[in-house]
């Protein structure tokens, strides 16, 4: 097993150092130097995979850590089809990646059309700052036309080789792959019943939303059926609500708790944004980052070249190359991305000499919440006073329900999309949704969860999930509902040390090292146990819990229910009436 790893060790790196070289600078070169070393490390990881397969009694192993590691080696996932398959699914990934990052609109901007617009930083900034209803509506078009569209029929030819993978590895279909790491034999149950345990919340908070946005846009402007229309929560995807904050503050006259000005004015650069983040982590006991770290990482869009820019944390598993990607702005919402991406780094740091079947999160949603974890305290207000981001704080009822607001605009609106996205996926993965209604089912499930509509009629040659980075990146979702749900557990039992009796929204864990040592432990462990245990190491329960979530915004639903007396909460829907028909 030893000399095993020592050979998985070498192959991620290979693999990973390829990636990131393709993530950093896209050229047509490093694509191809990255399906040839996809495709060698798929080979390599295949024989491998047979090896193993003559381990079938592995379950009679006394040694639990090695019988635990076959286990997790003896699925494969999308290599285990045969090679051209294999290669013709990497060449699809790809591709469809490809299509995303390089995807750029035209608008009309002052009386004339301008060009080569890109995601980022172009449309994210129009979507977040922009209440135009019309130019909002014609960049939320223009970039599904230009990302999601052409994507379509990859897709298709994706989920038909993702299933023959699936049924190699010993699963009916992709959906169960990719439910595999979760060790949770009813993982759907589950998230369903988290979901209906916050949904009375989201809909109450998206009933305020609603009619803060009916007050700002007009009544004409929002659909009868009690739905927000998707291109005016101030992002691209509806998932984040936080820079509407000016639309739906409870006191806009307040002190902003956006310290986005303040950082400009104290001209923070993005390494020293980086350099806060690691002295918080440091501050907790936990282990500063590595050279490599400082040397290597991309923290700001490069001028000279396309890169991928979606904020990403690298792991070269060779214990001590790690790195972060991200085309950093300055401002608040890059500050706590940050401490998101760096958290995943202080998750690699600590596990790194884990065996490397182990180097994961305890299960895909641990990895995700630990650094939204910290970013629960730095957010606070008392924290940014204490880092001088925030001048002449005192602590009152309308800066607190201020707060409470920025932080629901975040973490409560995302919380239907974070569940539909997989949930979407799935249906097409098991059958359960035609491939000829892959659109409408999307919208189906917006309306459904989300309680979102489209601003123009959709068909079905559109694609608009695949204008969402994670679909053409084939990258799970329900990771991050998992972890908007259990970042709550974990920041409560961490303030049940270091500040037991402050309320849950105004803990800031900083500086404690008992709280620390608590997280280094749990993260240390990576995924060599199950997860429920892991998670008893970290709250004292072995099960996912939204209750932590809805005790940290008490204060939130107090204000909401005085607001919304004469508001229907919740909203009907018919999904045809937003589906043109047509093929």
């Amino acid at each position: 097993m030893n000399k095993l790893n020592d050979v998985l060790e070498k192959l991620n790196t290979a693999q990973v150092n390829a990636s990131w070289i393709f993530n950093t600078n896209i050229t047509n070169y490093n694509e191809e130097q990255l399906l040839k070393e996809t495709s060698k490390y798929n080979k390599e990881q295949k024989a491998i995979w047979q090896e193993i397969q003559k381990f079938s009694n592995y379950k009679q192993y006394q040694d639990p850590a090695l019988r635990r590691q076959l286990e997790k080696l003896s699925v494969l996932g999308i290599a285990a089809l045969d090679s051209n398959e294999s290669q013709k699914f990497i060449n699809i990934s790809t591709e469809m990646e490809r299509i995303y990052s390089s995807a750029s609109v035209c608008l009309p901007r002052n009386g004339s059309l301008k060009c080569g617009l890109e995601l980022e930083p172009d449309l994210s900034n129009i979507m977040a700052t922009s209440r135009d209803y019309n130019l909002l509506r014609e960049t939320w078009l223009r970039w599904r036309d230009s990302a999601g569209r052409p994507i379509r029929n990859l897709y298709l030819e994706y989920i038909r080789l993702g299933n023959k993978a699936a049924i190699k590895n010993g699963f009916k279909t992709l959906d169960d792959l990719w439910l595999f790491p979760w060790e949770t034999p009813d993982f759907k149950q589950q998230i369903e019943q988290l979901w209906q345990e916050v949904m009375p919340y989201y809909q109450k908070f998206h009933a305020y939303v609603r009619m803060k946005l009916r007050k700002f846009y007009g009544a004409e402007r929002m659909p009868n059926d009690g739905t927000i229309p998707a291109h005016i929560l101030g992002n691209m995807w509806a998932q984040s609500w936080t820079n509407i904050f000016d639309v739906v503050a409870p006191y806009p006259g307040k002190k902003s708790l956006d310290v986005s000005e303040t950082m400009r004015a104290q001209n923070y650069t993005a390494l020293r944004m980086v350099q806060l983040s690691d002295k918080f982590f440091t501050d907790l006991g936990l282990i500063p980052m590595p050279g490599p770290f400082w040397r290597e990482s991309m923290i700001n869009k490069p001028t000279d070249r396309k890169v991928v820019c979606h904020a990403s944390a690298w792991d070269f598993y060779n214990r001590k190359d790690f790195r972060i990607k991200m085309c950093t702005n300055v401002n608040m919402e890059d500050l706590i991305t940050v401490h998101h991406e760096m958290g995943h780094i202080q998750y690699y740091l600590q596990y790194k000499n884990q065996p490397v079947t182990f180097r994961e999160g305890a299960n895909p949603g641990f990895h995700e919440a630990i650094g939204d974890l910290l970013a629960l305290s730095v957010s606070t207000p008392k924290h940014l006073s204490k880092i001088n981001l925030l001048s002449d704080y005192e602590e009152d009822h309308e800066l607190t329900l201020n707060h409470q607001m920025q932080m629901a605009l975040q973490k409560v609106s995302f919380l239907p999309f974070g569940y539909l996205m997989d949930a979407w996926r799935w249906d097409l993965f098991s059958g359960k949704a035609s491939k000829n209604e892959m659109n409408r089912h999307w919208w189906m499930y917006r309306l459904k969860l989300q309680g979102v509509s489209p601003p123009v009629k959709r068909n079905e040659t559109d694609f608009d999930a695949g204008a969402k980075f994670h679909v053409p990146a084939s990258v799970e979702y329900i990771r991050y509902f998992v972890s908007f749900i259990i970042q709550f557990q974990f920041h409560k039992s961490l303030c049940d040390i270091a500040q037991p009796n402050v309320p849950l929204h105004q803990c800031d864990i900083d500086g404690n090292q008992e709280a620390g040592q608590r997280l280094a432990k749990a993260l240390a462990l990576g995924s060599s146990q199950e997860w429920p245990k892991t998670m008893e190491m970290m709250t004292g329960s072995r099960n996912m819990s939204a209750k932590p979530l809805i005790e940290y915004f008490n204060p939130l639903w107090k204000y909401i229910d005085e607001q919304i007396k004469n508001e229907n909460v919740g909203w009907n829907f018919n999904v045809n009436q937003y589906m043109e028909n047509n093929l």
